[in-house]
């Protein structure tokens, strides 16, 4: 039984193997040894979490990702809302494929409901190591698909 939904709000993720990336984001969760109960992403434009930005975090400005860690026993529960249009961005400005950039934002938010943090300069490094370490494995996994 899947663990890991992917919804459109009004947007539609369109990357290859989706099932796959899915099997994966179990797959980091067990790695970190953080049980997973519940994982959705919801794929949404700028303007929709901008909105979700404003009324839950009072921030008024675009961000590509928000986290909600809705947890309340045993297993992780989270909702991740993902900016389609904030993913397309960033890939052509750190020169990678819109594919890459989507898999490594899904990963940031799983890693996310697994404790790591990214606010400081130090956790923001690690944050991108651990990111680019599951984007490695990922590619290994597909492998073995």
């Amino acid at each position: 039984m899947t663990k890991v939904y992917f919804h459109s709000a009004d947007r539609q993720l369109t990357i290859p193997n989706k099932t796959a990336l899915k099997q994966f984001v179990e797959t980091i969760f067990k790695k970190e040894k953080h049980p997973l109960q519940e994982i959705r992403y919801i794929f949404c434009s700028d303007d929709y979490l901008l909105q979700i930005n404003r009324d839950h975090l009072q921030h008024d400005y675009y961000t590509d990702i928000i986290t909600f860690d809705l947890s309340e026993g045993n297993g992780t529960i989270g909702e991740v809302y993902i900016s389609l249009d904030r993913v397309k961005d960033n890939a052509k400005t750190h020169e990678t494929t819109y594919p890459t950039e989507a898999r490594r934002v899904i990963f940031h938010g799983a890693l996310h409901l697994c404790g790591y943090k990214d606010k400081s300069k130090a956790d923001a490094v690690n944050m991108r190591k651990m990111e680019d370490l599951y984007l490695k494995k990922y590619l290994v996994f597909l492998d073995k698909q």
